[in-house]
């Protein structure tokens, strides 16, 4: 739940610089701020677990192409074409995928569940769809849609996390490489796009990302998938598209109107129903 209601002012804040910071940068910067903050904590951990982070290596590295590097660049880049509602609504989808991912894996969702992510499922394409369930989306909402499926292939992945890895140092260890396997494309954006101006539009939203939606969502996140499992806490996320489409209202000024307010009852409505079920 922390993680969902932190990743929502996510994207009203990639929305907000858009403009301004180019995507390949703000996710660069983005994981070198997360870095620097989560160090504090994580870094005893990380230096005695250092050889075992040397042998899972191809694991963590993987998990960071989809969960740091590919994700957040496919988001950052979606922000620039679409609004902020549209990207929190789409990436609702990723719960979807996880229970796919999930049910592949033997797990079962269980009737209460899976009717739970049925309604909030419906509730988002209605979303979508302005209340009906025609589609034209934007090059945006692709990026989006892309970054729904990195994220859900993360979520999965997490599941696969080696026992013996320290909570406090696979997120350092992801961050770190994530911002080593971004910093080749950051050195092209600099040379063809040039930097941007650091003032308090453009510093105030790196910092909310990357201390609150990297450092602080992420483990949060981490966590819920090794207490309840990827498809559980993947109801939970339909709560997202709620929450962007109250940020964008109060921070953009992104129109919400009575049938967006009608699919949010449905999203609510099927989080409640589907989170109260029994594993």
């Amino acid at each position: 739940m922390v993680a969902t209601v932190v990743w929502s002012g996510s994207f009203v804040a990639t929305r907000g610089m858009a403009d301004t910071v180019p995507p390949v940068q703000a996710v660069f910067w983005r994981w070198i701020i997360a870095a620097v903050a989560v160090t504090p904590f994580a870094a005893r951990q990380a230096w005695q677990q250092r050889a075992l982070l040397r042998k899972h290596l191809g694991y963590i590295s993987l998990a960071t192409l989809f969960g740091v590097t590919l994700y957040n660049t496919l988001v950052h880049q979606a922000g620039l074409t679409t609004s902020a509602s549209n990207m929190g609504m789409i990436m609702a989808a990723s719960p979807v995928i996880m229970a796919l991912y999930a049910r592949l894996g033997g797990e079962r969702l269980g009737a209460r569940r899976s009717c739970g992510m049925l309604l909030a499922a419906f509730g988002v394409l209605l979303l979508v769809g302005d209340g009906s369930l025609g589609f034209d989306f934007g090059a945006g909402d692709l990026w989006m849609f892309g970054a729904a499926l990195s994220f859900a292939t993360y979520s999965a992945l997490l599941k696969r996390k080696p026992a013996e890895i320290g909570g406090l140092a696979f997120l350092l260890s992801t961050f770190v490489l994530g911002a080593l396997m971004l910093a080749p494309a950051y050195a092209v954006s600099l040379t063809v796009q040039g930097g941007f101006e650091a003032t308090p539009h453009t510093v105030g939203p790196l910092l909310y990302v990357g201390v609150f939606s990297s450092a602080v969502a992420f483990f949060a996140w981490n966590k819920a998938i090794s207490l309840i499992g990827a498809a559980r806490a993947g109801v939970v996320y339909y709560l997202q598209p709620v929450c962007v489409a109250v940020l964008g209202l109060l921070l953009l000024g992104e129109r919400t109107g009575p049938a967006q307010l009608l699919c949010m009852a449905l999203i609510l409505g099927g989080v409640a129903f589907g989170s109260t079920a029994r594993r």
